[in-house]
C-alpha cells in the first residue's frame, strides 16, 4: 500500500492536471461560441445560393456547364480538413482514417494522380508520411478561417477541373451538427452533384455549447419532430426561371461563388467541430480527474485512519504491559 506522502503527492498532481483540463475546456468553449457565430452569419447565404443553383440546374434541361458534367476519373483532388493541434479526442484520427479509405479507393490511379489539399498540420504530416502529392501549405487556415484563401483554392481547383488536369474534387471534413455531435462527411465538390440538393443536411444547433447525453437526446428527438413536420409540408421546386442576360453568364457567375462558399462552409464546420471535440474531451478528462480525486482522498483518509488506529493500539498495548 502506498504511503500517505505518496498519496498526497498524487492528489496534488491530479489537482494540477485538473486545473489544466478545466482551463482548456473553458478556452475551447469560448472558441466554439465564436465559430458558431461565424457559421450563423454565413450559413443563410450559402444555403440559399446552393439551393437556387442546384434546383435551377435540375429543372432546366439545357442548364449544363463544364462544372456539372461528369467524366471518367483519371486524376483526383482531395481537400481534407483537420486541426493543427491534438487533445481533441478522435477528431483527427477519424479524418485521417476516412482520407486513407478514400486514397485506397483511388489506389488504381496511382499516387501521382492523387493530389491532397491539406487543411491542418495533422493532415499535412500524414500526407508527407504516405508520400502523396501535396498542393501546398494551408496550416494557417485550420486556426484562422479566411474566406480569401478559400477563394484562391476554389479558383485553382476550378481552373484545373475546367482544363482537364483534375477530373474530380472531394471534400473530407466534420459537419458540425451540435456541440455533442459532429458528423464525418465526404462529398463531391466538382463536378456539381445535382442529386445532393434534397439530401444535404443543413441542420445545426448554433445556440448551445452543452454536450451532455440528455441534451443530445433532446436534440435528436427535436430533429425527428422537425423532420416529420417538413415531410407534411413538402413544397414542389420552383422551376419557372427567367434567365437574364443569358444562362451561361448566370452559371459562370454563380458556380464559382458556390464552390468557394462550399469550401468556406466546410472550413467553418471543421473549425467548430474541432473546438466542440476538444471541449468534450477536456470535460471528460476533468470528470475523470474528479473521480480519481474522490478515490485518492478516500484512500488517503483510510490510510490516515489506519495509521492513527495503529498508533493508538501501540500506545494502549504499551500501557497494559506496563
Amino acid at each position: 500500500m502506498p504511503s500517505l506522502k505518496e498519496i498526497k503527492n498524487r492528489i496534488a498532481s491530479v489537482n494540477s492536471t485538473r486545473k489544466i483540463t478545466s482551463a482548456m475546456k473553458m478556452v475551447a468553449s469560448s472558441k466554439l461560441h465564436h465559430a458558431q457565430v461565424m457559421i450563423e452569419n454565413m450559413l443563410p447565404y450559402e444555403t440559399m445560393l446552393e439551393h437556387i443553383l442546384k434546383t435551377f440546374l435540375a429543372s432546366e434541361a439545357d442548364a449544363e456547364t463544364i462544372y456539372s458534367i461528369g467524366r471518367p476519373v483519371k486524376r483526383v483532388a482531395l481537400v481534407v480538413y483537420a486541426s493543427n493541434s491534438s487533445l481533441c479526442g478522435g477528431f483527427n484520427a477519424n479524418i485521417l482514417k476516412m482520407m486513407q479509405q478514400t486514397i485506397d479507393e483511388y489506389a488504381h490511379l496511382g499516387k501521382e494522380n492523387i493530389v491532397i489539399y491539406p487543411i491542418g498540420r495533422k493532415v499535412a504530416e500524414k500526407v508527407q508520411k504516405l508520400g502523396l502529392k501535396s498542393a501546398g501549405n494551408f496550416t494557417t487556415l485550420a486556426d484562422k478561417p479566411n474566406v480569401h484563401d478559400c477563394i484562391g483554392i476554389a479558383h485553382e481547383l476550378g481552373e484545373q477541373f475546367a482544363s482537364g488536369d483534375i477530373d474530380r474534387v472531394e471534400l473530407i471534413y466534420h459537419h458540425f451538427k451540435s456541440a455533442g455531435s459532429q458528423i464525418l462527411t465526404r462529398k463531391t465538390l466538382l463536378p456539381i452533384d445535382i442529386s445532393e440538393e434534397l439530401q444535404r443536411d443543413h441542420e445545426r444547433d448554433l445556440s448551445s455549447n452543452v454536450a451532455t447525453l440528455q441534451a443530445q437526446e433532446y436534440l435528436r428527438k427535436r430533429g425527428e419532430r422537425k423532420g416529420e413536420r417538413q415531410e407534411d409540408n413538402v413544397k414542389p421546386l420552383n422551376d419557372n426561371f427567367i434567365v437574364e442576360p443569358d444562362m451561361n453568364t448566370v452559371l459562370s457567375n454563380l458556380i464559382p461563388k458556390l464552390v468557394h462558399l462550399m469550401l468556406y462552409t466546410a472550413l467553418l464546420d471543421s473549425n467548430a467541430s474541432e473546438h466542440a471535440a476538444r471541449m468534450v474531451a477536456m470535460q471528460t478528462a476533468t470528470d475523470n480527474a474528479d473521480e480519481l480525486l474522490r478515490e485518492l482522498n478516500l484512500q488517503y483518509n483510510k490510510s490516515r485512519q489506519q495509521a492513527i488506529t495503529s498508533e493508538l493500539l501501540d500506545i494502549v498495548g504499551g500501557s497494559v504491559n506496563n
